[in-house]
């Protein structure tokens, strides 16, 4: 049986997007993009970003205009850059060097939401002095929903639903985090049929409509028309996670930000999150977090 259960703050988030594509079919309008400021200081900014193309909408070349870092809270869609193609998904970053050309397409659905945060140059290249990352730029367009990112992704979704994060800390954190994590990420990978990009694509944003979900391997795969083990290498080669990883990790950013957006208790978190018992939930907390959840909530607040 498939729940029924959204958590707050990504229902939020999930239906702001919805609306955002419903008005736009409504009004019969092509797609675009339309971004709030939500901080800034000297040489950073950080916007809040809804896209509303969709597969009829042909995609266009763009020039990042800046070091962009987004991290995706809400869709998907395809992002091309000399670095690489790949399939932007719910817990992702995604990277672009200043000038580099770009465009974006939504082959497989409409709408998309991001953290957009923006470097100009020269103080790009100051975080890039005092963490001591080698690299001088992104040589991959893409961080998947890493472990090493999930405190920083958590935090921006939290900051979009409401919240009141230190947006100057977490962009310096995040623009520190990608350069060393990109630098060690694959710069290719074998290429995959449209049809199975398609099906995973679907996937994706079916278990970000419910993340708390009962859904097995099987179960995924069957939705998808793909054999189990096709439809696990599939999943991990468009997303970089397996089925499992990125469940998991859906299901904790939307704890965390029930946590420091309610005053429930943890149990009714770890429940209505979709784990089964707190036990397990605050051992996984824990592990990607890297403090409990009853921690996370006072350092937070």
């Amino acid at each position: 049986m498939v729940s029924t259960r959204r958590a707050p703050v990504l229902g939020k988030i999930a239906a702001e997007l919805e609306r955002a594509v419903a008005r736009r079919r409504e009004a019969g309008s092509a797609g675009g993009t339309a971004g709030i400021r939500l901080a800034a200081g000297p040489g950073w900014s950080v916007h809040d970003v809804v896209c509303t193309y969709g597969p009829g909408d042909r995609p266009f070349e763009e020039r990042h205009g800046a070091v962009a870092i987004a991290v995706v809270i809400g869709g998907t869609f395809h992002y091309q850059t000399p670095t690489g193609h790949e399939v932007m998904t719910p817990g992702s970053l995604m990277l672009g060097n200043a000038g580099q050309p770009f465009e974006c397409s939504h082959e497989h659905g409409a709408g998309d939401r991001c953290v957009s945060f923006r470097y100009e140059p020269g103080f790009f290249q100051q975080i890039l002095a005092a963490s001591g990352a080698q690299d001088d730029h992104f040589s991959v367009s893409r961080l998947p929903p890493l472990r090493d990112t999930a405190p920083l992704v958590a935090r921006a979704l939290i900051g979009v639903a409401g919240g009141e994060p230190a947006w100057e800390e977490l962009a310096l954190e995040t623009a520190a985090a990608a350069l060393g994590l990109a630098a060690r990420q694959p710069t290719s990978r074998p290429s995959l049929p449209a049809g199975a990009v398609a099906r995973v694509t679907q996937s994706v944003r079916a278990i970000e409509r419910d993340p708390a979900a009962r859904v097995s391997l099987a179960r995924l795969a069957a939705d998808a028309g793909l054999s189990p083990y096709h439809y696990l290498r599939t999943f991990t080669l468009v997303t970089g996670v397996t089925p499992h990883q990125f469940i998991v990790r859906a299901r904790l950013r939307a704890a965390a930000a029930r946590l420091v957006r309610e005053n429930g208790k943890v149990i009714d978190v770890a429940l209505e999150s979709g784990f089964n018992d707190v036990s397990n939930f605050n051992r996984a907390f824990r592990t990607e977090f890297g403090v409990a959840p009853l921690a996370y909530r006072r350092r937070a607040g």
